[in-house]
């Protein structure tokens, strides 16, 4: 099974561009990261730059429209994420309890929707989906 481990800083939304990160911190994930690879569950994982630095595209009025960041009305924003694989989702929970995340930070656990979680007619709209991915 594979989760996605959602790093949730909170404040993160208001954050300035150039944001300062600790390098402590730093140090202390990275010990993480490398305990998740060297259990042979870390597929990928990767730090986001702040909303300030992004842009969203709505299509609210059926075409496309583009608002800069920071997002006013963001109260929780990604931080980052790891892709992990495990057998069960007490597994990925066990992982996120291990982070070595501040008190302002929470780590959100999402299941990756496989195609064998679908009936028949969805797979086969989506068939091809996993060329795409390679």
């Amino acid at each position: 099974m594979r989760f996605m481990m959602l790093m949730i800083p909170l404040g993160y939304e208001s954050a300035p561009p150039d944001v300062q990160l600790d390098p402590e911190r730093v140090a202390a994930m990275m010990r993480y990261n490398e305990a998740l690879k060297d259990a042979g569950v870390l597929i990928t994982l990767d730090g986001l730059h702040p909303p300030s630095t992004g842009a969203r595209v709505s299509f609210a009025t059926g075409e496309p429209v583009v608002t800069d960041g920071p997002f006013a009305e963001a109260k929780e924003v990604l931080g980052g994420y790891w892709m992990i694989e495990v057998a069960s989702r007490a597994e990925a929970i066990a992982w996120a309890k291990k982070c070595p995340a501040s008190p302002n930070e929470i780590v959100e656990i999402r299941q990756v929707q496989e195609m064998s979680d679908f009936p028949p007619d969805v797979e086969q709209a989506a068939a091809g989906l996993d060329d795409l991915r390679k």
